[in-house]
C-alpha cells in the first residue's frame, strides 16, 4: 500500500512536470514560432494557450510591438556636393515571423543592424538628388514618405518586418562646416559693431561740435549785449556829467576831486610825493579852511 502511494505521487509529478513543459501561453504583445529540432514546423502563434512536445519542441517569442530604431547621425552628401549631418529614427514592427526568423535568428540587434543599413542607403541616394534647400524645407516631407514607402517593401521582402514611419529628426552642417559659418557670422557681426560704433562716435562729434558752436554764440551775444549796456551806460553817465558841469563848472570840479581824495586816501599808509602847488591839491586848502569853520 505505501509502495503505491509512493509510484502514485512518483507518477504525478512526471505528469505535472511534462505538462508543464509541454504548455506554452503566447501573450496579446508576442509573436512566436514553434521549432522541432531548430526546424520551423508552425509559426506566427495566436495568443493564447499552446502545446508542444517536450525536447523535441521548442518556442521562440519575438515583440509583436511597434519598435524604435535611433540611427546614429550620418554624413551624406546632396547633389551640389554639399555634406550634410543627418539625424533620424525608425518606426518598424515585426510582420512575417517566419522570414524575420530565417533571416536573422530571431536576434533584435542583427536585424536593427541590416535594417540600419538599408535606411542608410536609402537616405544616402534621397540625399544625393536634392539640393541643401529641398532635403532642409522644400521637400523634406516627400523625402521621408517616399523613402518610408520604399524601405517598407524592401524590408517586408528581406526581413519580415514593416518599416511604418522614417522621421529625419535633425540636418545639421559638419561640425568644421559650421565653426567655418560661426566665424563668418562672427567676423560680420564685429565688423558691423564697429560701423555703429563709428557712426555713432561721428553723430556724437557733430553733436558736440554744435553745441560748441551754440555756446560760442551765446558766450559772444551775452559779450556784445553787456559792452552795449556799458556802452550805453558810460555815454549816459558822461553826458550827466556834462550836463552837470555846463551848470556850474566849479561844483563838478570840486566832485571830482573829492572822489580823487578818497580813491587816493583809502588806507592810513598811503603815502603820495607831490608838488602842493599841483592841481591836485587845488580843493585841498579850501576844505581845510571848510573844516576850520
Amino acid at each position: 500500500m505505501k509502495k503505491s502511494s509512493i509510484f502514485i505521487s512518483a507518477l504525478s509529478l512526471i505528469t505535472v512536470i511534462i505538462l508543464s513543459q509541454s504548455i506554452f501561453v503566447v501573450s496579446e504583445i508576442e509573436r512566436a514560432v514553434k521549432l522541432r529540432f531548430g526546424e520551423i514546423v508552425q509559426f506566427d502563434l495566436e495568443p493564447g494557450l499552446h502545446f508542444k512536445w517536450p525536447i523535441v519542441n521548442s518556442v521562440r517569442y519575438f515583440d509583436s510591438r511597434i519598435l524604435t530604431l535611433d540611427a546614429q547621425p550620418q554624413r551624406y552628401l546632396t547633389s551640389e556636393k554639399k555634406a550634410l549631418m543627418v539625424d533620424s529614427f525608425i518606426k518598424w514592427r515585426i510582420k512575417d515571423v517566419a522570414k524575420y526568423f530565417t533571416t536573422t535568428g530571431g536576434d533584435e540587434e542583427r536585424a536593427k543592424r541590416l535594417l540600419s543599413q538599408r535606411v542608410d542607403t536609402g537616405l544616402r541616394n534621397e540625399f544625393g538628388t536634392r539640393t541643401v534647400k529641398e532635403v532642409v524645407s522644400g521637400e523634406r516631407d516627400q523625402l521621408m514618405n517616399s523613402l518610408t514607402s520604399m524601405l517598407d517593401g524592401i524590408a517586408q521582402q528581406e526581413l519580415g518586418v514593416e518599416v511604418i514611419d522614417l522621421r529625419v529628426k535633425r540636418i545639421d552642417l559638419p561640425l568644421e562646416v559650421s565653426e567655418s559659418v560661426y566665424n563668418r557670422m562672427r567676423t560680420e557681426r564685429e565688423r558691423l559693431a564697429r560701423e555703429l560704433r563709428a557712426q555713432g562716435n561721428e553723430v556724437a562729434e557733430k553733436i558736440r561740435a554744435t553745441a560748441d558752436k551754440d555756446k560760442t554764440i551765446i558766450l559772444a551775444d551775452a559779450y556784445r549785449e553787456a559792452e552795449e549796456t556799458r556802452v550805453n551806460g558810460d555815454a549816459k553817465a558822461t553826458a550827466t556829467y556834462a550836463g552837470a558841469y555846463s551848470k556850474d563848472p566849479e561844483f563838478y570840479d570840486f566832485t571830482r576831486s573829492l572822489k580823487a581824495y578818497q580813491a587816493t586816501f583809502q588806507s592810513k599808509g598811503d603815502i603820495l610825493l607831490i608838488d602842493p602847488d599841483s592841481d591836485f591839491f587845488k580843493f585841498f586848502g579850501s576844505v581845510g579852511i571848510l573844516n576850520q569853520q
